[in-house]
């Protein structure tokens, strides 16, 4: 099987979204509410046999237009 990544990252000014499979979905209160969403995702993709990541940005992170991608392969 493959390989589901759900990241929690902040989309606007005190609101947070969820990146999978390129596109951000979700607009969330709370970083721990959209973690319990991603969560919720990635159990689907587990029982479907898919190895599963999930990657919660820090508070203060913000997105760019443009992203660096580090030695993992994932954006920094």
């Amino acid at each position: 099987m493959g390989q589901a990544l759900y990241r929690v990252l902040p989309v606007r000014k005190g609101e947070w979204g969820i990146d999978h499979d390129g596109k951000v979905t979700g607009s969330y209160a709370t970083r721990e509410a959209a973690f319990e969403a991603a969560v919720a995702s990635a159990s689907l993709a587990i029982h479907e046999g898919h190895r599963v990541e999930v990657i919660v940005d820090g508070q203060g992170d913000m997105i760019s237009g443009s992203t660096a991608t580090g030695p993992s392969g994932y954006d920094q």
